[in-house]
C-alpha cells in the first residue's frame, strides 16, 4: 500500500494524475507477473495503468525507473550499514558466496577484470560516437522520432521525484517500505530455533543480501534469493538446512501475499476494463446509425 502511495506521488508529480487504487491494482498486477516473467511486470503494470487511467506507457515508466534507482540508493545505503556494522560478515559471504573464495586470486591478478572494464568503454564510446556521426540521417527516420518522443516522455517520469510536493512523505513511504521488510526479515528469525538467538545486525545482513538475490533476473527471486540468504546465514554459524529452509519461509509468505493480492487486483483490473468495455458499447449502440 505504502509503495502504491509513492508511486502516486510520482505519477502526481509528472502531471499525470490516476487514483490511488488503479494505481494499486496495477502495481500488484506488475509484482504478480514478475513471478512469471522477470521484469516483465515493470512494463505491464504501465500498461495497465495506462489502460485503467490513460497514463501514458513511457511516462509511467520513466517513474518506475526512479522508483527503482531509488531503491537502488537504499540498497546501497544498506550495503553500507552492513559493512560498517560487521565487515568480518560481509567480506566472508561477499568472497565465499559470490566469488567462490577467489577473492585473493582476483587481487593478485587484475588484469582479466581490468581488460573487460576497458572493452566495455571502448565499445560505449564507439557506440556514442557512430550515433553522433548517424544523427541528421536518423532524425529523418519515422522510427527514431518515435524513439525520441518516448525516451522524452520517460524522462518526464525520470525527473517527477525533484517535482513532489511533499517530498518528506515519499521519503517516509520509502522508510516505511523497507522498514517493514527488515521486520518480516527479522522476525522470521524467531520461527526457528536455529536463528532465533541471531541479532537485528544479522537481520540487516540478510535484507541486503536477500534484496540482491531478489534483484536477479529470474522469476520472482526464486534460487538466487535463497542462496544469497542462506549464504549470509552460513556465515552466522546457521547451517545450511536451516538458512534454506528460513529462506523458504521468508520467500514463501511474500510469494503467497504477492499471488494472493496479485489476484485481488487483476480480478479487479479485469472486471474495471469488462466495465469499461460494455459501456463503450452502449455509448456505441445509442449513436444514432448513418448511412452515407
Amino acid at each position: 500500500f505504502s509503495r502504491a502511495y509513492r508511486w502516486q506521488m510520482q505519477l502526481d508529480a509528472s502531471r499525470t494524475p490516476a487514483g490511488y487504487w488503479p494505481v494499486y491494482h496495477a502495481m500488484m498486477v506488475g509484482y504478480l507477473a514478475n513471478l512469471v516473467l522477470p521484469r516483465a511486470g515493470e512494463v505491464i503494470r504501465c500498461s495497465v495503468l495506462r489502460r485503467t487511467s490513460g497514463v501514458p506507457v513511457q511516462v509511467a515508466l520513466g517513474t518506475v525507473v526512479t522508483e527503482r534507482v531509488i531503491d537502488v540508493l537504499v540498497l546501497l545505503g544498506l550495503l553500507g550499514a552492513t559493512l560498517l556494522l560487521d565487515f568480518k560478515t560481509f567480506w566472508g559471504f561477499f568472497n565465499d558466496t559470490l566469488l567462490g573464495g577467489k577473492a585473493d586470486s582476483i587481487a593478485r591478478n587484475p588484469t582479466p577484470l581490468l581488460l573487460a572494464a576497458l572493452a566495455a568503454l571502448v565499445l560505449l564510446a564507439a557506440g556514442g560516437y557512430a550515433l553522433y556521426r548517424n544523427l541528421a540521417r536518423l532524425r529523418q527516420n519515422a522510427l527514431f522520432n518515435k524513439g525520441i518522443i518516448f525516451v522524452k516522455g520517460l524522462l518526464t517520469g525520470l525527473l517527477s521525484v525533484l517535482k513532489l510536493q511533499n517530498k518528506g512523505l515519499f521519503l517516509a513511504h520509502t522508510l516505511f517500505t523497507w522498514g517493514v521488510y527488515f521486520l518480516l526479515d527479522y522476525l522470521a528469525f524467531f520461527c526457528f530455533p536455529e536463528t532465533d538467538r541471531l541479532t537485528m545486525k544479522a537481520g540487516l545482513a540478510v535484507l541486503t543480501f536477500g534484496a540482491f538475490g531478489m534483484a536477479a533476473p529470474v522469476a520472482g527471486g526464486i534460487g538466487p534469493f535463497h542462496v544469497f540468504v542462506q549464504g549470509v546465514l552460513l556465515v552466522y554459524g546457521i547451517s545450511k538446512e536451516a538458512g534454506i529452509a528460513y529462506a523458504l519461509v521468508v520467500h514463501g509468505a511474500q510469494t503467497l501475499l504477492v499471488v494472493l493480492m496479485g489476484g485481488i487486483s487483476f480480478v479487479a483490473v479485469a472486471a474495471a476494463d469488462k466495465r469499461g468495455l460494455v459501456e463503450e458499447a452502449e455509448a456505441l449502440a445509442d449513436e444514432p446509425l448513418t448511412t452515407e
